[in-house]
């Protein structure tokens, strides 16, 4: 094995962008991420307040209406899919 291979499994994860709308700065990309990180099964957030997209990674997805609860939640509107 060398230094850069892992013993470690692989985990499958999914990737699902969503459309997210009132987010305007890095302040607001922060709430979100936070919120929807605390999510079960989430392992990684992407905010972008300029496109006003959020992709969730995660390796077991939440719901969109856990999802929408989270944003809700940070401040913001969650409005569909991306």
């Amino acid at each position: 094995m060398t230094a850069n291979e892992s013993s470690a499994p692989a985990v499958d994860t999914v990737t699902v962008a969503y459309s997210v709308s009132g987010m305007s700065c890095g302040h607001c990309e922060k709430a979100v991420s936070e919120e929807l990180s605390a999510l079960p099964g989430v392992v990684s957030v992407a905010a972008d307040a300029k496109a006003g997209r959020v992709s969730v990674t995660a390796t077991a997805m939440p719901s969109d209406d856990a999802v929408r609860a989270a944003i809700d939640e940070a401040g913001y509107e969650l409005t569909g899919r991306a």
